[in-house]
């Protein structure tokens, strides 16, 4: 009885998780995306290209690094006091120490979640009605420079 060879037409690697990855970095490379970030469940994947070209560093003093303002509790989140409003912040928005940045709902309670920092908002990391839990990053800014 002979044994059968693989082809070399189909690999015996190209299996369905392999074949999405190719269509997440074709989707990346349309987009001129250097890194892909995907978590759902216990899935998570991250991709990232190599830089291309040479190391480019940024001094400190330029770029203060960012607070993350974490989720003080387990609720939902909404970007604006009631649906069709105006968001409490955005991203590029400058906020002053006490602002209110968004509400987290806990057991009916509106839970108004304000800034500990004055400065630019730089990052959301959520979107208005997910779920959010205790610790979970919700913003980062900027802090401004003292004068």
């Amino acid at each position: 009885m002979k044994r059968k060879k693989p082809s070399k037409s189909s690999p015996s690697f190209a299996n369905p998780e392999i074949q999405q990855i190719e269509q997440l970095l074709q989707f990346m490379t349309e987009h001129n995306l250097e890194e892909f970030e995907y978590s759902r469940g216990d899935l998570r994947i991250r991709l990232r290209k190599p830089s291309s070209g040479g190391v480019v560093s940024v001094p400190r003093t330029m770029a203060p690094p960012e607070i993350i303002v974490p989720a003080p509790i387990v609720g939902t989140y909404y970007e604006s006091p009631s649906p069709g409003t105006e968001a409490f912040v955005k991203i590029g928005s400058y906020v002053e120490t006490g602002k209110i940045l968004c509400i987290v709902e806990a057991m009916k309670l509106m839970n108004e979640i304000e800034s500990d920092v004055s400065g630019e908002v730089i990052r959301i990391f959520v979107e208005n009605g997910q779920p959010v839990e205790y610790g979970q990053p919700l913003f980062g800014i900027r802090p401004s420079r003292k004068k």
